[in-house]
């Protein structure tokens, strides 16, 4: 079984885990391809260049090295299992202090596959590139440094759903419900409601509210007389700007992320524990 790892090294304890796996995989029977910068952490791992021919890819870190390793699968069809070494994890499949005793059923294949949609957008106008980006939480348009509002024009399968002036626009997944749109006033949606949400950011109109919308739609937004570059940032770790009349179009991907989940672990479950639903008193169990 050939398994991929990727790593935060800002995370404490990354060395000791990384060990732990490099002595664990011979007997477990698992080849492993780890990230140039933890290969010295990880005797007798080979290099990680890209998804061919991984059967599971572990992220140690947080919910942002998870998301990572969805965009470094790059569509492969390969399992994700995450292993927190933060504080909240919410999208991750265990604890660090967890990972030795989860390490062999992943070996033994003892897990269920959560499988989650993403996104994908290309920016469109003039002078855009076919670029594709995918994001597993969400894209957010929003400006540069300057303290001034952003006028978007929102379209739907084509058909114009209105100017908004705010200071930016997130477009996210179901598993991105619970990231930057939460934040911004945005519902949680559970991750089996198959649906793309609209959140704007400091909209400057209070009729502005979140919207749901089916899976099957396709999303334009683009700049109006916007007064500086208008960025577009990736589950908020990498992205792009946008020229003068430019607009960025996003759909649901065909691309599905797989995150390993163990028995007796549940989306509402993490949702008591990790975001405090219904009170603080489980977060740090």
């Amino acid at each position: 079984m050939r398994i991929g790892v990727i790593g935060h090294q800002g995370y404490q304890g990354l060395p000791e885990i990384l060990a732990m796996l490099a002595s664990e995989a011979p007997r477990l029977g698992l080849e492993l391809s780890c990230e140039p910068n933890l290969q010295q952490s990880a005797t007798g791992c080979s290099t990680l260049v890209n998804a061919g021919g991984l059967d599971a890819l572990i992220s140690l870190g947080g919910d942002g090295t998870l998301l990572r390793a969805a965009r470094f699968l790059d569509g492969a069809d390969v399992p994700i299992m995450g292993v927190n070494l933060g504080k909240l994890g919410f999208l991750t499949s265990c604890r660090g202090k967890d990972f030795a005793k989860m390490l062999p059923r992943l070996a033994k294949g003892q897990y269920q596959n959560d499988s989650r949609m993403m996104l994908e957008a290309s920016p469109t106008g003039a002078g855009s590139t076919p670029v594709r980006m995918r994001a597993l939480n969400d894209f957010v348009l929003h400006k540069g440094g300057f303290a001034r509002v952003l006028r978007l024009r929102v379209s739907v399968n084509r058909e114009e759903l209105g100017t908004l002036a705010a200071d930016g626009i997130v477009i996210s997944t179901p598993t991105g419900s619970t990231a930057y749109s939460l934040s911004a006033g945005g519902p949680i949606v559970a991750p089996t409601v198959e649906s793309i949400l609209i959140t704007s950011v400091s909209p400057h109109t209070l009729a502005v509210r979140p919207i749901l919308l089916p899976p099957d739609a396709v999303i334009t937004v683009q700049p109006v007389d916007a007064p500086q570059e208008v960025l577009v940032t990736v589950d908020g770790q990498v992205g792009t700007s946008l020229g003068t009349d430019q607009g960025l179009t996003i759909r649901c991907s065909d691309f599905r992320a797989k995150i390993v989940r163990f028995t007796g672990t549940t989306f509402f479950g993490r949702m008591r524990r990790k975001l405090g639903w219904g009170g603080l008193a489980e977060r740090d169990e």
